[in-house]
Parts: C-alpha cells; sequence; structure tokens
C-alpha cells in the first residue's frame, strides 16, 4: 500500500514538473519573434511536447532523452530561440538513472546540432563571439546538469549500502545471540544431563561392587547421558562453525537401534538399495527421527519390538520404523513435541511424513527424503 502511493505521488510529481517546463518554454517561445509564421503551430507543438515528455524520465530516461533532445533542435530550426531546458532535466534524469556513456553521446549530437538548427533558421546573426559564447553556456548548462543526476544517483547508492550495511549488522547481531543461547543452553543442560549421568554411573558402579545384576534401564540412561552430552557439544561446535568432526548422521543409525536392545527392545535395522552418499541435511534427518521414533517407543509405546527399514532408492531415501506397541486407530496418541519437530525437518527437505497408528496394533513413522534437492 505505502510502495503504491509513494509510486502514485511520484508520477504527480514528475507530471507537475513536465507541466511547468512545458509552460515555460511556450511563453518563453510566445514572448519571442519566430523567423517565420509559417512552422509556428509545429514550433509550438515541439515547445510543449518535450517538456510534457518529462512527465516519463523515470520510467523510459533513455527514450525522454532522444524525444526532448529532438524537440530542442526541432524548435530551434522552426525559428524558436528557446534554451533546452526540457533536455537539461532528461540529461539529469538519465546520468541518475546510471546512463552515463550513452548521455554524453546523446549530448554531443545535440550540441553540435543545435547551431545548424539555429542557423538554417535564421537565428544567432550577431556573430561568432556571440554563437562561441552561447554555445559554451549551453555545455556549462549540461555538464551542471549532469553532475547533480550523477551526484544524487552516488548519494542514493551510498544510502543504499548503508541500508544494506545495517541490515547485515542486524544480521550478524543476531547470529551472536543465538549463539549466546546455545551456549548458555548447553551448559545449563550438561551440568543437569551430567548430574544425571554422574548418578547412573555410581548407582551402577555400586551395583557391579555389590555384585548384583544391573537393571537395563539404568545402563540405558547411563549410555543415553553420555549420548546426550556429546551431541550437545556437537550441535555447539555446529553453531560456532568450527565442528572438526561430522554430525551424526545416517552411519550411526546403528548405534542407535543397539542402544534400543539394550533397553530390552528386540530392536532390527535393515538396510536395503545401494548405497551411495546422500547430502549432509538428509543424514543429520534421518539420524533424527530414528532416533525420535525409538525415543518414543521406548516411552510411550509398552513395545516388545520395534523395526527401523532404511530404503536406498536412486533418488530417495525412505525410513520406516514399525513397533507393535499399545496404539490403535481407535486410540491414536496426540502428536508431541517430538513429531512435530519431525515433520517440520522433513518438510523443510521437500519430503513427506506419515506418523500414526498401524491397522494391526502399533504405531508406525515413514519419511521419504528427496536426496537430489537437499543441501
Amino acid at each position: 500500500m505505502n510502495a503504491g502511493r509513494s509510486g502514485m505521488r511520484a508520477d504527480v510529481f514528475d507530471w507537475a514538473i513536465a507541466a511547468c517546463v512545458a509552460a515555460a518554454l511556450l511563453v518563453t517561445g510566445l514572448s519571442g519573434e519566430p523567423s517565420s509564421t509559417g512552422p509556428g503551430l509545429l514550433g509550438y507543438t515541439l515547445l510543449a511536447a518535450g517538456g510534457l515528455a518529462l512527465a516519463a524520465r523515470r520510467r523510459a530516461p533513455l527514450v525522454v532523452l532522444a524525444v526532448t533532445g529532438l524537440c530542442a533542435v526541432g524548435y530551434q530550426a522552426a525559428g524558436f530561440d528557446v534554451p533546452a531546458v526540457a533536455y537539461l532535466f532528461a540529461v539529469y534524469a538519465a546520468v541518475r538513472a546510471g546512463h552515463r556513456v550513452a548521455t554524453v553521446v546523446a549530448s554531443v549530437i545535440v550540441l553540435a546540432a543545435l547551431p545548424l538548427a539555429a542557423m538554417a533558421a535564421g537565428l544567432h546573426d550577431t556573430g561568432e563571439a556571440f554563437a562561441q559564447a552561447r554555445g559554451a553556456l549551453e555545455l556549462a548548462w549540461l555538464v551542471a546538469a549532469g553532475a547533480a543526476g550523477e551526484a544524487l544517483r552516488q548519494a542514493e547508492r551510498r544510502a543504499e549500502e548503508a541500508e544494506r550495511t545495517r541490515e547485515e549488522t542486524a544480521r550478524r547481531r543476531a547470529d551472536e545471540e543465538r549463539l549466546r543461547i546455545a551456549r548458555e543452553l548447553h551448559d545449563s543442560l550438561t551440568h543437569q544431563i551430567s548430574i544425571i549421568k554422574v548418578q547412573a554411573e555410581v548407582a551402577v558402579h555400586v551395583a557391579r561392587r555389590r555384585g548384583e545384576q544391573v537393571p537395563e534401564a539404568l545402563l540405558a540412561i547411563q549410555e543415553a547421558g553420555r549420548e546426550a552430552t556429546r551431541e550437545l557439544r556437537a550441535t555447539l561446535e555446529a553453531l560456532r562453525e568450527d565442528d572438526t568432526s561430522p554430525p551424526r548422521g545416517l552411519d550411526h543409525v546403528a548405534e542407535l537401534v543397539e542402544r534400543a536392545r539394550t533397553t530390552g527392545l528386540d530392536a532390527t535395522l535393515t538396510i536395503e538399495g545401494q548405497r551411495r552418499p546422500v547430502p549432509a541435511a538428509v543424514s543429520r534427518t534421518v539420524y533424527r527421527i530414528v532416533q525420535e521414533s525409538l525415543t518414543n517407543v521406548a516411552r510411550h509405546a509398552a513395545a516388545a519390538s520395534v523395526s527401523v527399514r532404511i530404503d536406498c532408492r536412486p533418488d530417495v531415501l525412505a525410513i520406516r520404523i514399525d513397533d507393535d506397541g499399545r496404539a490403535t486407530p481407535d486410540a491414536a496418541p496426540a502428536p508431541g513435541v517430538g513429531l512435530t519437530g519431525m515433520r517440520e525437518r522433513v518438510t523443510a527437505l521437500g519430503g513427506r511424513l506419515r506418523a500414526e497408528p498401524r491397522g494391526e496394533g502399533g504405531f508406525t513413522v515413514q519419511a521419504e527424503l528427496p536426496v537430489d534437492r537437499a543441501s
């Protein structure tokens, strides 16, 4: 809306200037005495046309430059000794738009044609000195108009550069703030997870010293704490952009399945198709989908078995995780943050995700990730 109003105001302003210049040219032409009465109407038409053409100087500066130049030469040839005011405005607009070379070429042609047109109409018979002074004055006005246009063009470019610099500074500050938040979150979570991990390790150590069997759940907590600490550190290093080790991805899915087995689940992993390099974003997303799915199975499904199947197709990487938990189509679990995060990751890569109860019982998570469009 603001852009439309601003454009309308610019059009009104341009038409106002064009009308004023046209009026000034006509008044000047009427106040003088043309050399002949025959071409008077044509001369007045050229005076008005040269001024009114300035209304289009923003949209077509080169066209306006040519039209005003031809009009100036035309009404000089018609016997009207009127300065080429409209052409000066056109020079200013063309240089401001960046057409410096074309403006110089056109101005040289106009400067050469104006004396010839004046001579043909019988104007300026007062001598060579007067003609030279008039030519110098016209050249000075042309240089002044071009300089004004170039100065404004440089000022606008500096303003745009300053605006771009402000945007880059704001973006850099936002990135620094996100990194600061990530560091604080890393420190806080790492502290809490470290406490959990230490307590789990102490409990495992005490149980083994007493000769007692260590519960599988306790071992799973211990390993999960170690894994969470590693992932937090890797995430922070990725944010710092100085990570020296690759993030966890498709090659680490087997570790997730093996860890699920330590919790008592009958977890299996099947990889079909020909393995080929995939984009890093796809690899990370596969790892996160499997990780979140196995976490949900361990927390909520009350399942005895879970299967992870990865199908490596030429253009798509398909993942499917099925469990035999208590989910049924009639009692579908409400989607939580984990499922929402999976869907966002998959959608960002242009893929598709299905997460729903199976007809025979249990829950299924199916995702298809294109490997040719991801980056």
